[in-house]
C-alpha cells in the first residue's frame, strides 16, 4: 500500500490461482474510516480517554464495533480482492494474506473488517505484516533460524520494576500482584521445569517484577543465545509527527546511569530502538553496534502499548524494525494501547476473575512455541471474535486482541 492523497493497493497471488491486481482508494472514506477507528481507540493519556474506549467506544459494544468494521471494509477492501477471498472460502480454502500497510493504514486491525454480514476478514484469512525488504535485506543482517534454536532458552522479561517509578504509577506494574497460580504463572513454572526460562527461578513468581533485567543483562542473555523473548511491559511510542521512529523507548529495569541515547527520565534511562540500531556508536571509545550487544532470538513478542508504532513512521525504525534487524524473524507487537486486566476489571465491568490481557500474553506465548505462529495466532483470534459475537462480554472485546500484529520476514508474497 502506498499514501498519495488517495490510498494504493496492489496484490497478487502464490501460484497465481487468481489474477494479480491493484486499486486506487479514494483518500477521503479512507481518513474518515482511520479517525473513526483512533477515536475508539484507548488514550491512556488523556482525562476519561480509557474509560471512553471500554464503555462509550465503538469496541465497547458488538454493535458499534461491528459498524466500525463496515466502515473500514468499505473504504479499505477492494471488490477485486474481496471477491476471489470470498471464493476461497467458499471452496473451504483459507489463505495467508501478508501485508505492507501504509503509514496512515497502520494502525487498522485488518482482521475485523467486515466484508459481508457474517464474515470478518479473519474468517477468510490467516492474517501477518510483511517486514520491509530493506530490512529482510540489509547488509550486515544475521538472521536467527527458529528451526535451528527452538531448543534454546526463552528469555522472559515480565513487568520488571523501572527505577524512579511506584507500582501505581505511569510506568509501574503492568499485571499487578502475581502471587497466586495463573495460567501465565503456570506457563513460566513450565519453562522452569524444563531448564528453559531466563532468568532462572524457584518460584515461577520469581520471574514478574524483577530489578536485575536491565539492557547489561538483556545484552549478556541474548550474546549466550535464545530461542525466544518474550516482554511484557511498557513502551513510549515516539510521536508519528516526529518523524523520529528510532525514538521509540523499551522500559527495562535500566538506571540512569545506563549509557544510552535515551534521556534519563528520573532515576531510569530507557533503552531506544536508536540504541537497539546504533549500539554504542559515538557513546564509547570502542562502540559495538546494536547487532552485536543485543543479538535478536528468532521469535519476539512486545506485549507492551503501541510496541509496534514504527510502522506509522515512513521510515520506520523503532522497536520492531531494530529488533528484524538484529536477526529477529518474526515480532508480534501491538498497534495501539492495551488495556490492563484490572482496567477490563475495574472500569468496564468485566468478571473479577477475568484476565483477558494474561490471556493474550498466553496465547501469543504459545503460539510462538509452534512451527506457524501466524496460523495459531490467527485461530486464537476466531476464537475470541466467536466468544465476542455470542455473549458481547467486553472481555473479547476486539479492543485488546485485534490489536496485535505479527511482523514476519518471509518473502514477499500473498498466497
Amino acid at each position: 500500500m502506498a499514501d498519495a492523497g488517495d490510498l494504493y493497493m496492489s496484490w497478487r497471488w502464490v501460484g497465481d490461482i487468481a489474477p494479480q491486481g491493484a486499486s486506487m482508494l479514494p483518500g477521503k472514506p479512507v481518513d474518515d474510516a482511520v479517525r473513526l477507528l483512533a477515536e475508539a481507540l484507548p488514550t491512556p493519556s488523556t482525562p476519561d480517554g480509557l474509560e471512553y474506549a471500554l464503555t462509550r467506544g465503538a469496541f465497547a459494544d458488538p454493535g458499534t464495533e461491528y459498524a466500525l468494521a463496515q466502515c473500514l471494509s468499505r473504504a479499505l477492501l477492494p471488490s477485486g480482492l474481496a471477491e476471489p477471498l470470498a471464493a476461497l472460502r467458499h471452496n473451504g480454502v483459507r489463505p495467508r494474506i501478508r501485508l505492507q500497510p501504509s503509514p496512515r493504514v497502520a494502525q487498522v486491525p485488518w482482521e475485523i473488517i467486515a466484508p459481508a454480514p457474517t464474515s470478518r476478514l479473519i474468517d477468510l484469512a490467516d492474517i501477518s505484516l510483511l517486514a520491509p525488504a530493506s530490512i529482510v535485506h540489509a547488509p550486515g543482517r544475521s538472521a536467527r533460524s527458529w528451526e535451528h534454536d527452538r531448543d534454546l532458552p526463552v528469555v522472559a522479561i515480565l513487568d520488571p520494576r523501572i527505577p524512579g517509578f511506584r507500582a501505581d504509577s505511569a510506568l509501574g506494574s503492568v499485571l499487578g500482584r502475581m502471587s497466586e497460580p495463573t495460567p501465565l504463572t503456570a506457563r513460566m513454572a513450565e519453562y522452569a521445569a524444563r531448564g528453559r526460562l531466563t532468568p532462572a527461578v524457584t518460584q515461577a513468581t520469581e520471574i514478574f517484577r524483577r530489578t536485575d533485567v536491565d539492557r547489561d543483562w538483556l545484552s549478556e542473555t541474548l550474546r549466550r543465545g535464545a530461542a525466544r523473548l518474550i516482554y511484557v511491559g511498557h513502551v513510549t511510542a515516539a510521536d508519528p509527527e516526529s518523524g523520529r521512529s528510532e525514538n521509540a523507548e523499551l522500559h527495562l529495569a535500566c538506571t540512569a546511569e545506563s549509557v544510552g541515547f535515551a534521556e534519563p527520565d528520573r532515576t531510569h534511562r530507557p533503552l531506544s530502538a536508536k540504541d537497539l540500531l546504533l549500539g554504542t556508536h559515538t557513546l564509547s571509545p570502542k562502540p559495538l553496534a546494536g547487532s552485536e550487544l543485543w543479538p535478536m532470538p528468532s521469535r519476539i513478542a512486545l506485549i507492551a502499548c503501541e510496541s509496534g508504532g514504527d510502522l506509522r513512521f515512513s521510515e520506520a525504525l523503532g522497536l520492531t524494525a531494530a529488533m528484524l534487524t538484529g536477526g529477529a524473524e518474526l515480532v508480534t507487537a501491538s498497534r495501539w494501547p492495551l488495556p490492563t486486566d484490572l482496567a477490563f476489571q475495574r472500569i468496564a465491568g468485566a468478571a473479577p476473575d477475568s484476565r483477558p490481557l494474561q490471556d493474550t500474553i498466553c496465547a501469543i506465548d504459545a503460539a510462538h512455541e509452534l512451527t506457524d505462529p501466524v496460523t495459531a495466532l490467527a485461530d486464537w483470534q476466531r476464537t475470541r471474535l466467536a466468544h465476542w459475537r455470542d455473549t458481547g462480554d467486553i472481555e473479547y472485546s476486539p479492543i485488546l486482541w485485534a490489536a496485535f500484529a505479527t511482523v514476519s520476514t518471509e518473502s514477499s508474497r500473498m498466497g
